[in-house]
């Protein structure tokens, strides 16, 4: 009779135990709740966010802006360059102190002053450097593109990080529910095994059977719960929320099915994937490198022209006995320059090919992806279908093994085979949706799909 009035007492606490622990959690969260307001984000919302906040994508940005200046600096190899400039220098002795007389101009303009002083303005101009000038403007504008795929590469990224994050929050939410959900149906199951035991229908072993299972589910709901912090964590960091900020998610764990068309995904992947359009941008950028180095064998032509004043008194400098003015052209060719534009060609041909053979990679890489996300896509589908079926079953068992229990006709390990099978064919559900949602961005991403451009599935189905 002692050992029962124990085990009674023990039972007791254990269910004042549980009760706390499920009244804390609503406490939890209305503490949450008063740090301070909460950000609401749907999906759109999200990815609003993060391409506005995220420093990846402003990074990139102004690699734009360096890009646009690049090839402002190509264009000035086409303009003059004029200079001006003033000197002064002194001489302890020059050939001639004086002007020759008679002469239209101060002779000593052309020897220099004791007190030399010079004002000048020159102009130089490159007429033609072989093609140098125009291949290196064509490889600014093309790494203009360049920058342009990258950063709508890097925002595809982002998108697509969003969608991971953002739909694996709410796999955790789900999961959290299920465990809840399970560790509620061992509880209520563990109250009827014990009001059974107190009327002598059911075993003292039965009851620290079932008490046991509810212990063994609660570390599943700590879990879910950590979980669900450590993907919100990182969901702030991508958005650059701050970490106290409380943050509410607005959305369903649903998805819209997709026709599965894999030429016309690649034929799409082709023209739009960013990484195919770098690729074939760095076959322009080597093709223009080969005309660069080609310069070098040939003529380089310019012209310059000049104009100064030249005096020892600078309040005398500006007139017509002391001014001056020069204009020129010059040529060369480089005969034998130890083979170096030799070499320069070369490396640029090698470098050439090798981007031809990186686009050929990309082309097969695209392949493989295409394939994976659409084998994804019939993988998960599958998986959705058949736990859509098995749910209504499980659910069914574990009725049927809960009446079975009560009846004196099934055991306690029936009830917990149904409880734990109606949490997998859940769990397994959610995640076969998260899976489709997933496959469907990873296609997205391959095919250069923009998140405000193409929505295929986030309206839900």
């Amino acid at each position: 009779m002692c050992n029962r009035h124990r085990f009674l007492k023990a039972t007791c606490i254990t269910q004042v135990a549980f009760l706390l622990f499920f009244a804390l959690i609503p406490q939890l969260y209305s503490e949450e709740a008063r740090r301070g307001p909460v950000i609401q984000l749907a999906l759109k919302d999200a990815v609003n966010l993060a391409l506005r906040n995220n420093r990846d994508i402003q990074i990139q940005e102004e690699e734009i802006a360096a890009a646009k200046a690049n090839i402002m600096n190509a264009k000035s190899a086409f303009l003059p360059q004029v200079n001006g400039g003033f000197g002064y220098t002194y001489n302890d002795s020059v050939f001639y102190s004086d002007s020759f007389l008679g002469h239209r101009k101060d002779t000593r303009v052309y020897s220099g002053y004791k007190n030399d002083n010079i004002l000048s303005l020159s102009v130089d101009e490159s007429i033609y450097n072989g093609g140098a000038d125009i291949a290196n403007l064509e490889q600014a504008r093309v790494g203009l593109k360049v920058q342009g795929e990258t950063l709508r590469a890097a925002k595809l990224n982002i998108e697509f990080e969003t969608k991971r994050l953002f739909y694996g929050l709410l796999l955790a939410y789900e999961t959290k529910r299920i465990a809840e959900d399970l560790v509620g149906q061992a509880k209520a199951h563990y109250d009827e095994t014990y009001s059974m035991f107190g009327q002598g229908t059911s075993s003292k072993f039965d009851v620290l059977q079932s008490k046991t299972q509810v212990a063994r589910l609660i570390p599943q709901l700590v879990n879910a719960d950590n979980a669900i912090d450590l993907i919100m964590a990182e969901f702030k960091k991508l958005l650059v929320i701050g970490m106290k900020e409380t943050v509410r998610i607005d959305g369903q764990l649903d998805y819209a099915p997709v026709d599965i068309n894999e030429d016309e995904f690649l034929k799409e992947a082709y023209a739009r994937s960013p990484q195919m359009i770098l690729k074939l941008l760095g076959i322009d950028m080597n093709k223009w490198a080969i005309e660069f180095a080609k310069a070098g064998w040939l003529p380089q032509i310019s012209a310059n022209a000049g104009y100064s004043y030249r005096a020892d008194d600078l309040s005398d400098i500006i007139n017509a006995r002391h001014d001056n003015w020069n204009i020129g052209i010059k040529a060369s060719i480089a005969l034998f320059d130890g083979f170096a534009t030799k070499a320069k060609v070369d490396e640029a041909r090698a470098r050439y090919n090798q981007a031809a053979l990186r686009k050929d990679d990309i082309i097969d890489q695209i392949a493989v992806d295409i394939k994976n996300a659409s084998l994804n896509l019939r993988e998960a589908k599958t998986v959705i279908d058949a736990e859509k079926d098995s749910i209504v079953e499980a659910k069914e068992a574990l009725r049927l093994s809960e009446v079975r229990y009560n009846n004196g006709v099934g055991i306690n390990l029936d009830v917990f085979d149904a409880q734990v099978g109606l949490a997998q064919v859940e769990q397994s559900l959610a995640q076969g949706v998260y899976d489709y949602i997933m496959s469907c961005a990873q296609l997205d991403r391959t095919m250069g799909r923009d998140f405000f451009r193409e929505a295929n599935y986030e309206t839900g189905g």
